[in-house]
């Protein structure tokens, strides 16, 4: 049963589970049998639209429309840049900055030309490690960041945070290696720490605005546990 956060006669968001796809692509056709829009249908018995999009590797906030007619007045909240969204990731190391901005241009996957790409951030709290996860330095320092895409790039917050050589762990495609296999071995780790935390608009039928949260995954709790950041400091996680 897949986690429904909000439902209302036109809308219905879920907190998605990492590693699940949220429809069937060519490519993972064979490979995964199951697929949000297909289990949200089957669990409340009614065809539902994606209106935005989420990795399969990131778990969190992902709404649906139940009828077409929605689908344009969402997307347009989303493309004028009403909707603001919230991501939690743990990433190697801590920005230098408590605040601040990743702007530099990504380039398109499909025209290979640059585009705008901007993603505030915010880090949260820290931890040090007594590991030497790089083979440079005695201990091994991680940053839990909050981060809101202002534009809607592929892998945008995952691209931004390479580029800054704050690699998201278990972050496969753009991630570090080093650190992955090392939370593969120490902690177990087999999925992506980048979660979709909160969603916020305007309702296009009823105008009043709808903030929608997901609780961390028990796997991403767990691991900040692991590594030293304190409960309480997650549970105020608003």
């Amino acid at each position: 049963m897949l986690e429904i956060l909000y439902e209302d006669a036109g809308l219905i968001a879920i907190n998605k589970p990492a590693g699940l796809l949220v429809h069937r692509t060519r490519i993972a056709a064979e490979e995964q049998h199951k697929f949000a829009i297909q289990m949200l249908r089957d669990q409340i018995g009614v065809h539902v639209h994606p209106v935005h999009r989420l990795d399969r590797a990131t778990s969190g906030v992902l709404l649906f429309t139940k009828n077409r007619e929605l689908i344009p007045l969402i997307e347009k909240e989303f493309a004028e840049r009403r909707v603001k969204k919230t991501y939690l990731a743990l990433v190697r190391g801590v920005p230098r900055e408590a605040v601040g901005t990743f702007d530099r241009p990504l380039e398109s996957e499909r025209s290979k030309r640059l585009q705008e790409a901007i993603t505030r951030f915010k880090v949260l709290c820290s931890a040090e490690i007594p590991f030497d996860t790089t083979g440079r330095y005695p201990s091994s320092r991680y940053s839990l960041l909050e981060l809101s895409p202002e534009t809607g790039r592929t892998h945008q917050i995952r691209r931004h945070l390479a580029q800054a050589r704050h690699y998201i762990i278990g972050d496969k495609k753009h991630g570090d290696n080093k650190q992955n296999k090392f939370f593969e071995s120490q902690f177990k780790l087999q999925k992506m720490l980048l979660h979709a935390h909160t969603l916020e608009f305007t309702h296009p039928i009823e105008n009043e605005v709808i903030r929608i949260k997901a609780e961390l995954p028990v796997h991403f709790r767990a691991i900040l546990m692991d590594i030293g950041i304190k409960e309480e400091e997650v549970s105020n996680l608003s």
